[in-house]
């Protein structure tokens, strides 16, 4: 016999319409609005008074209730820190992928153990924040060894694994690039796929070229593997226009796009994720997300969540940057960081609570999601839940 717990108290409730075409009107029901779960997952929404009884009953006492954070593009299997790098771009210095085989050397040197321990941190941090579905990369392995061993750390302890045995060419293969991708696209992903959802490229100038990738995703496809790619972020590139030709899932970071570029996604199913701590923290130029949603491409926001280029796990965070500096609406913002990182992971139930998602919702110390981005910075997550249970 199923158990039934009625959310009450909700001053406002962000339920999300996955069909929905207009996502620059407000998300929200009317207020006094209510839930009830059901095996961790959301069993009736609608006005308060109307609501059904329950085994068990929770009051919120009027705050704002949103779904969890999908939180689709992050790098946390990692050691070490490059607080040094930052502060030499903040003195001056571009950034460039470099920076990668500084963590690459720490994450090799680290125990599993420490890895581990590090990405429990992470997520904990992220989940106190309001995300509740974790992606998460390999990258600073670059081994067939150490990227196995952070697969399995990225799937054990994460909602979605994503191989990135391409992220840079590791210092020992810098003569020898073309063995270091026949390794990647070979006995690499071999060993890494038993453990991931996604394999992903880093195409970019200092990364992987078009040639390059294309063995890869090449190899990714022929494994039955769905692709996604790190495209256009450092400069226009061949990135989108290969995420869409390969169907791939999402094509991140977006920060160089032309007419072309944006055609192409908005005639596709490739979700644009856009990163917009990335560009904060390297003071890089902000992607056109304007542009995006005007010509109807799907857009999703998420942290990148890494050691290097953006070291922040706050969702609010980039949600404020996403309106400020990015020109999105506050209900296209907490879309594209809800919803549309669910369906940049391929995901149909999380990052809305219509009937039959999964009870993943953040509670907030506020009248309305405006707040998130009305008051940046502040801490408002007042509690988070997950299939039903509360874990924060």
């Amino acid at each position: 016999m199923r158990s039934t717990l009625l959310v009450t108290g909700i001053g406002e409730l962000t339920t999300h319409d996955p069909q929905a075409v207009d996502t620059a009107r407000p998300a929200a029901a009317p207020e006094a609005a209510a839930l009830v779960v059901a095996d961790g997952r959301i069993a009736w929404t609608g006005r308060a008074a109307e609501a059904p009884a329950a085994d068990d009953r929770v009051d919120l006492g009027g705050r704002a209730v949103i779904p969890g954070f999908v939180d689709s593009h992050a790098h946390l299997v990692f050691a070490g820190d490059r607080a040094a790098e930052f502060q030499a771009r903040m003195t001056g210095s571009s950034y460039s992928a470099g920076g990668i085989r500084n963590t690459v050397a720490a994450t090799r040197a680290a125990d599993d153990t420490t890895l581990r321990a590090n990405l429990r941190r992470l997520v904990a941090e992220m989940a106190r924040q309001g995300t509740t579905t974790v992606e998460c990369k390999t990258g600073y392995g670059l081994t067939v060894e150490d990227e196995l061993r952070a697969v399995r750390i990225a799937a054990q302890e994460c909602d979605v694994a994503t191989f990135l045995g391409a992220h840079v060419i590791p210092a020992e293969y810098a003569d020898r690039r073309q063995e270091y991708v026949d390794l990647v696209r070979g006995p690499m992903l071999e060993a890494c796929a038993e453990y991931a959802d996604f394999v992903d490229v880093f195409c970019e100038r200092g990364a992987f070229d078009e040639v390059e990738a294309r063995l890869i995703l090449d190899a990714a496809k022929d494994r039955g593997l769905a692709v996604r790619l790190h495209a256009n972020q450092l400069g226009h590139g061949p990135g989108v226009q290969l995420a869409v030709e390969y169907q791939a899932a999402s094509a991140d970071h977006c920060t160089y796009l032309d007419s072309a570029d944006i055609d192409a996604l908005a005639g596709s199913s490739t979700v644009a994720t856009l990163l917009p701590g990335v560009e904060f923290s390297t003071r890089s130029p902000y992607p056109d997300a304007r542009g995006l949603l005007n010509a109807g491409a799907r857009v999703a926001i998420a942290t990148d969540c890494n050691p290097g280029s953006c070291y922040t796990s706050s969702m609010p965070f980039c949600l404020a940057l996403a309106v400020r500096e990015m020109h999105m609406s506050p209900a296209e913002a907490l879309r594209a960081a809800t919803l549309g990182g669910a369906q940049a992971l391929g995901l149909t139930d999380v990052g809305h609570l219509e009937v039959g998602a999964r009870a993943d919702f953040a509670v907030l110390d506020a009248p309305s999601y405006l707040h998130l981005m009305y008051r940046p910075g502040v801490p408002l997550v007042h509690s988070v839940w997950k299939n039903g249970a509360r874990i924060v």
